[in-house]
């Protein structure tokens, strides 16, 4: 059975997290993960691609030592903050009435919408996805994908929802890849990725509000009748709650990052004990400086709940408050506060539990694989596996195989001392001999890189990459705790 390799980067605003996965056949094995603090990323866009290119290069680097490949290709995720929804339609009158409609019709009635929508901007935005929401035919209205194909019908009819994002966010992506020579083999919209990764079939079916909530930013996604009904973001997560800790209490980011996730909690009358818990810290031979866990979850609460009330009135604003049957579902690095579900439960009511990567694939050795905080880069692992994308790595051997000699160096001819001093005539003849036959392998050569120029350029054309030596970016960290 074949075997290849999926790597998927998701670049957050906290940390950049590398995974890859072993497919075979239909089975998935994560068989690398790690995660790198970010840097030239804010509220999920990269702002800096030179700073953001730092820690993508060392993630990489370590991945490849560790399991002995080269990343040529990679799957990403685009930003999930200033993404603007907006709805489109089509219609047409099908030449073959008599046969059954076919997913070929429904992807050209997709595109027809696409090119319709009269405010898309290509030179400013990009579109990130479009989700069908609903079909009508000569006899039926409001049927969904799966029920529309196979039909018969004179006429089509399709509203579509379409996700569409910056250009220059998604540029920047680009240019941090391709100072690194690793090719984007796809962008993900992520909120469905991650959808599809930690919801049941009927929670998506019944009606559910996946909340995401991240470093810099924070998504809900609405899914009712087997799809994506409605998206909405704000630009505050966790890294926004570290700030909070760090300004209120005159301390490091680094040492709020780490209480954040030591002691962090909402709803500071339901701590108990914890709440007398006092934190004593010291820097170097000063004195100690003494913060009640109590006052740290109150200033969690009350950024919690600015959060909450944003995404409750998105909640409210898509007219499907009242559709989800299944509840909420939260997710991401920031859904591990305490209390956080049952805050959630109290402000909006709904049912509320932890969205979790499902147990779809193999993880062992990396149970991290399976926390709220992966689910993003294992979800484009999964959808990436779905689709069946191509293999992203290439053994060292491979690669050396079909490396440019551009970039080797070639060893410099020159005659020896010995040799000029050598008064054997044989001696010098069968020299001169030698330095004709290495003009001639010289220029041999240098035809033979031409061609292999000629031949990497193509390769260039129709694959996007080319490998690139790279060099450890070492950070050195210090524990304030």
């Amino acid at each position: 059975m074949e075997e290849k390799y999926i790597a998927a980067i998701d670049l957050g605003t906290y940390k950049t997290a590398l995974s890859v996965a072993k497919i075979s056949g239909d089975d998935m094995q994560i068989v690398y993960y790690r995660e790198t603090p970010s840097d030239g990323i804010r509220n999920s866009s990269v702002f800096n691609p030179m700073k953001a290119s730092g820690p993508v290069r060392k993630a990489v680097r370590e991945a490849e030592d560790e399991l002995k490949i080269k990343i040529l290709q990679a799957a990403v995720g685009l930003p999930r903050n200033n993404v603007l929804q907006k709805n489109a339609t089509a219609e047409a009158t099908r030449s073959n009435q008599q046969e059954y409609i076919s997913k070929e019709e429904v992807r050209i009635l997709q595109d027809m919408a696409l090119d319709s929508y009269e405010d898309f901007d290509d030179t400013k935005q990009e579109l990130y996805g479009a989700v069908t929401q609903s079909f009508s035919t000569d006899d039926e209205i409001n049927m969904v994908e799966d029920d529309v194909v196979g039909t018969i019908s004179s006429h089509i009819a399709g509203n579509f929802r379409i996700f569409i994002g910056q250009r220059s966010a998604s540029k920047s992506i680009d240019k941090v890849f391709n100072d690194l020579g690793i090719s984007i083999i796809k962008k993900y919209f992520l909120p469905d990725v991650v959808a599809h990764t930690v919801l049941t079939e009927d929670e998506i079916e019944n009606g559910t509000a996946l909340i995401d909530f991240g470093a810099g930013v924070t998504s809900v996604s609405i899914y009712s009748g087997g799809i994506m009904r409605f998206y909405a973001s704000v630009p505050f997560g966790g890294k926004d709650i570290t700030c909070d800790i760090q300004k209120e209490c005159c301390i490091s980011e680094k040492l709020a990052e780490n209480i954040k996730l030591a002691y962090g909690a909402c709803m500071p009358e339901r701590l108990a004990s914890l709440a007398d818990k006092i934190l004593q810290i010291q820097y170097s031979n000063g004195p100690y400086k003494e913060i009640k866990v109590e006052y740290i979850s109150k200033i969690i609460d009350a950024r919690v709940r600015e959060i909450l009330d944003a995404i409750l009135y998105y909640i409210q604003k898509s007219n499907l408050a009242d559709d989800l049957r299944a509840g909420v579902v939260i997710t991401g690095g920031g859904a591990n506060l305490v209390n956080l579900s049952a805050l959630i439960k109290e402000m909006s009511g709904y049912n509320v539990r932890m969205g979790y990567t499902r147990h779809v694939f193999s993880g062992d050795g990396y149970p991290v694989v399976y926390e709220t905080k992966a689910t993003s880069v294992v979800g484009m692992l999964l959808a990436a596996k779905t689709e069946g994308l191509a293999n992203c790595t290439t053994s060292p051997e491979a690669d050396d195989d079909t490396a440019d000699d551009e970039h080797r160096e070639e060893p410099a001819m020159s005659v020896t001392d010995d040799v000029m001093q050598d008064g054997e005539t044989g001696t010098l003849m069968n020299f001169e001999k030698d330095e004709e036959k290495i003009r001639t392998m010289e220029e041999e050569k240098k035809e033979h890189k031409k061609k292999k120029k000629t031949k990497s350029r193509l390769n260039s054309f129709f694959n996007n990459i080319k490998w690139r030596g790279m060099q450890l970016f070492d950070e050195a960290t210090k524990d304030e705790i």
